[in-house]
């Protein structure tokens, strides 16, 4: 098992002061913490609030017509309903995706509390604020509460039509594997292998 090392000094690890948590440096730990914190909810909050009102504008003036070409057929948006996962897999299980979104919602919510890391707090931030769009789309759309198709409209040429919400879940997943291979955990501590 991998034995976890602590990088003194550094402005993402709790114990940054000299003084140690021992001796006052707990009060030192508090703000750097909570700002991670807030990092990590102002990330989710601007990734949800970009998906929702993309998705509203979609609804509005992209479903029901033509697709928009951007680049060519290389790139369009197009709207369409998915009530499955990536690449529109797995349409019978709607529910079980709600759940697992709402499960990592959960997840997430509990390890900010142990969060001292810049680079996490945004790559939890991303992964927050995409499941929360998703969420919202499975609750709140058609053909009912837990069961609703997601919004997906852009649509890359032979690739599967996505959100902006998927894309934030990508780029969080993305930035977590980064982060994981250079061996920083959510508290700030870098473990050798």
């Amino acid at each position: 098992m991998a034995e976890a090392e602590r990088v003194i000094g550094t402005p993402d690890t709790p114990d940054a002061g000299a003084d140690g948590p021992d001796n006052g440096g707990e009060a030192q730990e508090r703000p750097k913490g909570k700002r991670k914190i807030a990092v990590l909810f102002a990330v989710a909050a601007l990734a949800y609030a970009l998906d929702l009102v993309s998705k509203m504008i979609v609804v509005a003036r992209l479903e029901h017509h033509e697709p928009i070409e951007l680049l060519g057929d290389w790139l369009r948006l197009e709207a369409i309903r998915n009530a499955g996962a990536a690449f529109g897999i797995g349409q019978a299980f709607t529910i079980i995706f709600t759940v697992i979104a709402a499960a990592v919602i959960v997840v997430i919510a509990r390890l900010a509390r142990k969060l001292y890391s810049l680079p996490w707090a945004i790559a939890l931030g991303l992964l927050l604020g995409g499941a929360l769009g998703n969420l919202t789309d499975r609750i709140f759309r058609s053909p009912g509460v837990f069961e609703g198709a997601v919004v997906d409209f852009i649509a890359p040429k032979d690739f599967a039509v996505f959100n902006l919400a998927d894309s934030a879940i990508v780029c969080g997943g993305i930035l977590i594997v980064l982060l994981s291979f250079r061996g920083l955990d959510p508290d700030g501590t870098v473990h050798k292998d």
